[in-house]
């Protein structure tokens, strides 16, 4: 994506009622969270679902370290299956959530596949604000080329990060429509517009980075 194509991107996510941040590189990512909206909000709760940009950039490592922010891990390796998905719940009812996106069209709209949903609950409806981190090589053409670019790079790849799930795509690289009851691809969310304004907030990063 050229820096072009970027700034026609945030001027489109501003239309569509998100407020958008561009950073030049994922340093840059972190402190834009850290000074331009972790410093501006009142929060007591914060939570997250999982993404390799977000995590890249170092902000959960900021955020366990707030002693006055109770933050809820959906993903400590000490709890069960069960408590993690219990944590996921609790999360949808945090004042900031943060992930990242699976693809963003060029009329900036936010395209995610779940597996559990708990990530595409997030975005809709809950958290008081949501963060994205969005590396530069997420951006498609249109809603096709965001699905395909999904089933065949994003859903993949995620899935051999899990290899005891066994599933067709980790050894052939894209989406067989499986109906492994392990499959990651269960549900679909499609964000046109944030609701209210502002509520979601987008970091574009100038670098290609994540799934």
């Amino acid at each position: 994506m050229s820096k072009e194509n970027l700034s026609k991107l945030l001027v489109q996510l501003k239309k569509n009622n998100f407020e958008v941040f561009l950073a030049s590189d994922l340093r840059s990512a972190k402190e834009i969270f850290e000074k331009e909206i972790l410093d501006k909000l009142e929060l007591s709760t914060v939570s997250y679902a999982d993404s390799i940009t977000m995590k890249s950039t170092g902000v959960l490592d900021l955020l366990r370290a707030k002693t006055d922010i109770d933050f809820v891990d959906t993903f400590d390796p000490e709890n069960s299956w069960r408590e993690q998905i219990n944590q996921r719940k609790k999360a949808l009812t945090v004042d900031l959530f943060l992930t990242g996106t699976n693809a963003i069209t060029e009329a900036g709209q936010l395209v995610n596949l779940d597996m559990i949903g708990n990530r595409i609950s997030a975005l809709s409806f809950g958290p008081r604000y949501v963060v994205l981190f969005i590396g530069k090589n997420k951006l498609v053409a249109d809603l096709n080329e965001a699905f395909k670019r999904i089933k065949t790079i994003s859903a993949p790849l995620n899935a051999k990060r899990h290899p005891d799930l066994k599933l067709p795509c980790q050894i052939t690289g894209t989406c067989h429509d499986c109906m492994n009851p392990q499959r990651i691809c269960n549900s679909w969310s499609i964000i046109e517009k944030s609701y209210p304004r502002h509520r979601i907030k987008i970091i574009l990063i100038d670098e290609e980075v994540g799934y």
